[in-house]
């Protein structure tokens, strides 16, 4: 990542999953599938590396970022922490990461998806993440983020 200096928290229009206590933050506007997605994250056991990985939620629906000594981390604000938005049930409790450092940003859309993409990068605060594409509908995409989170450098 580029180096900026610490900066105020930022509140964004995001979802953010963590595994490892390293982060994806999910862009998209207002049902584009970010909670849905997330989700599926959240109840998906995924076998990486030789390892048993589970994603924890961060926030949902709006994530505060802020920039620490050149590193992006993100967090819930308070009167939403611990809750995702589950459309057809609610408002529903959901266990929570504290604090995490993003490591990807994940645009979603529903346009064509690229098969061997260039690498990308996304801009927050003065700093860069690896960033990447994905249909957030596809059956196949809570397994395409946990891969691409788990392959991200820090």
């Amino acid at each position: 990542m580029a180096g900026a200096s610490n900066r105020p928290a930022t509140l964004i229009h995001a979802t953010a999953i963590a595994v490892d206590g390293r982060a994806a933050v999910l862009l998209g506007p207002s049902g584009s599938g970010k909670s849905d997605l997330a989700l599926r994250c959240l109840m998906l056991e995924a076998h990486l590396d030789g390892r048993v990985v589970r994603a924890e939620l961060v926030a949902d629906d709006q994530v505060l970022v802020e920039a620490i000594g050149g590193v992006l981390h993100c967090r819930a604000p308070e009167s939403i922490a611990g809750l995702i938005e589950v459309r057809g049930l609610g408002i529903v409790p959901f266990p929570r990461c504290m604090n995490a450092e993003i490591t990807l940003a994940v645009s979603l859309t529903t346009g064509p998806i690229e098969r061997l993409p260039e690498p990308a990068r996304y801009e927050l605060l003065g700093l860069t993440v690896p960033h990447i594409a994905l249909s957030p509908f596809e059956a196949s995409a809570p397994q395409k983020l946990l891969l691409a989170l788990a392959r991200a450098p820090r």
